[in-house]
């Protein structure tokens, strides 16, 4: 069950680096009813993590059209089914995808938004966006976690809009998600210090 002072504690809690600001209307969805302490903690560290990842790709392929505030939305919301299953906020399954999927639907959020929290887990999928793989990545290497095919398929993506070689891209962002994995250990910190 939620702790309710845990909520707000949690949303508002400073972090050193700052932790950016929750897209409009999660800090809402996550306060009523009130998520676990440790979910929103969790949120708000992969939205941080996805927002270094979309501004770096902005810059890096101007040629490579995304949706900034849905790469920003999905990462804030992601996990947000765990709040029905909180179970999952500690062990493994997947029961919280489509039910993070559901709530955001009842919520009144559109589908374009809803599907982050169903994907997430899901990047091999054909057809996925290069959102979705960013929404995919930042769930990872928050915790310094790196995965090989996922970086692929993004490295792949963004090498056919630059118009480069694969290698090339492979190099930096690897050299970017080294840098972010490299602050795992404060990150990780931050989400344990709230109660699941």
């Amino acid at each position: 069950m939620a702790d309710p002072a845990g909520t707000p504690r949690a949303l508002d809690a400073s972090a050193d680096p700052p932790l950016r600001a929750l897209p409009p209307g999660v800090s809402e969805l996550l306060r009523e009813p009130a998520a676990p302490a440790r979910l929103v903690a969790h949120l708000r560290l992969v939205h941080d993590v996805a927002a270094h990842l979309a501004d770096w790709l902005a810059a890096y392929c101007p040629g490579l059209p995304f949706a900034r505030d849905a790469v920003l939305f999905g990462a804030a919301t992601h996990d947000v089914g765990k709040a029905v299953h909180t179970a999952e906020l500690s062990g493994p399954g997947s029961a919280h995808e489509e039910a993070g999927r559901e709530l955001l639907l009842a919520r009144g959020f559109t589908a374009g938004q809803a599907r982050f929290a169903a994907t997430h887990a899901d990047w091999a999928a054909p057809g996925v966006s290069v959102e979705e793989l960013l929404v995919s990545t930042a769930d990872k290497v928050w915790k310094g976690k790196r995965v090989p095919g996922l970086e692929d398929l993004l490295v792949a993506r963004i090498a056919e809009a630059a118009g480069t070689e694969p290698w090339a891209v492979f190099l930096d962002l690897d050299e970017l998600l080294g840098t972010i994995a490299d602050g795992a250990d404060r990150r990780l910190a931050f989400q344990g210090g709230f109660p699941v």
